[in-house]
């Protein structure tokens, strides 16, 4: 017997917060694919009868990747009387958005920023569905000792972020023999980075910085100096993944290997979300739009657990985290105690180096995986 689902009732909906960067300087396309897979999700919840039978509903604000406005978020969240928050793309967002959700005890399912440390204590409140830094950045210095690169050079901005990946790559190097040397670029200009690359001896320049500046210029510095003509460019943020890196760059963005995501096949879920995904975004979607898509998968099966009433109990859909295990796009999610991870963690989500084909650069290829 085929059961019809339930039409949720309008005036009674459940309220989800979603922080997503959707303005400068913070990474608008990274938000635009987050936001489009939130909200595809919370549209088939809906079609299939919401929550309970009531409708789930997005409360979006906009991060611009700045912390404090993320923690207004929070706190305005918190009042309205969200039963969970969910998103962010930038670590240092998340992690400041982690603390005050943590302070307010009130849930967050952090979709896309991987900074190890995402809160300072233990807390129950806090769950992320992007792999660890240490372990994408650690699988990403394997890829590069495979390829032959043990003396790599890092161009670098100010930031915990670019700090902690920097940190990472040289203890992993370093117990491998390779060396990892540091250009600030505060300090040189495109032009001098590519004077102390011929210095080092580096074999490898990672982008440790923001997009478009300093990155753009420097890879066009780089791909003009004859000097650097067998130098790997890398960039193990993910600023190749979306399309205003092509835009940019052409034909020199390609060859530049980066972390993502996404497994060696999708699910079949994970397949039709990808194709419903491309019809929203006009574009293929980036792993950052399944893990908005599974972040709302997750949030729903945890939220239906809890009956239809309208108060719904922030401090047991917290303690539903070690429970969850749902089918979501790019695999089977759990969350675990990490070692060294002070918030409950999807051990094994999947993990990849690609960079776009030289020979059609909308095309990725799969160079490595962790």
């Amino acid at each position: 017997m085929v059961t019809q689902a339930r039409s949720p009732r309008r005036d009674e909906s459940v309220q989800i917060g979603a922080l997503v960067p959707l303005t400068p300087p913070g990474w608008v396309e990274a938000g635009q694919h987050l936001l489009a897979g939130l909200e595809l999700a919370v549209g088939e919840v809906n079609d299939a009868g919401g929550i309970g039978g009531r409708p789930l509903e997005l409360v979006v604000r906009d991060t611009a990747a700045d912390p404090l406005k993320a923690e207004a978020a929070v706190d305005e969240l918190a009042g309205l009387g969200v039963a969970a928050v969910a998103g962010e793309y930038h670590s240092v967002v998340a992690r400041a958005a982690a603390a005050r959700a943590d302070a307010a005890g009130l849930p967050y399912l952090c979709s896309s920023s991987v900074l190890d440390a995402l809160t300072e204590q233990p807390t129950r409140w806090v769950a992320r569905l992007s792999p660890p830094q240490s372990r994408g950045w650690r699988t990403y210095a394997d890829f590069l000792l495979g390829a032959g690169h043990s003396r790599i050079a890092v161009a670098t901005a100010p930031s915990v972020y670019w700090a902690a990946g920097t940190g990472i790559l040289r203890d992993h190097l370093a117990a491998r023999g390779g060396t990892v040397t540091e250009l600030d670029t505060r300090t040189l200009d495109p032009t001098a980075v590519c004077d102390e690359l011929v210095a080092s001896g580096a074999t490898a320049l990672l982008l440790l910085a923001g997009t478009p500046e300093p990155a753009v210029p420097i890879v066009k510095a780089v791909r003009r100096d004859a000097r650097l003509a067998e130098m790997l460019i890398g960039a193990p943020a993910g600023q190749p993944e979306f399309t205003e890196w092509a835009a940019l760059l052409g034909d020199d963005g390609a060859a530049i290997p980066f972390l993502r995501y996404l497994p060696e096949r999708l699910t079949p879920l994970g397949v039709r979300v990808g194709t419903a995904l491309r019809e929203r975004l006009g574009r293929a979607p980036s792993f950052v739009a399944f893990e908005g898509y599974d972040t709302i998968a997750v949030l729903a099966d945890v939220l239906r657990s809890h009956g239809t009433d309208r108060a719904y109990d922030r401090a047991r859909t917290a303690e539903a985290w070690p429970r969850v295990a749902v089918d979501g796009t790019r695999g089977r999610i759990r969350f675990s105690r990490t070692p060294g991870i002070n918030v409950w963690q999807w051990t094994w989500a999947p993990i990849q180096v690609v960079d776009r084909d030289p020979a059609a650069p909308d095309r990725f290829r799969v160079l490595h995986a962790g």
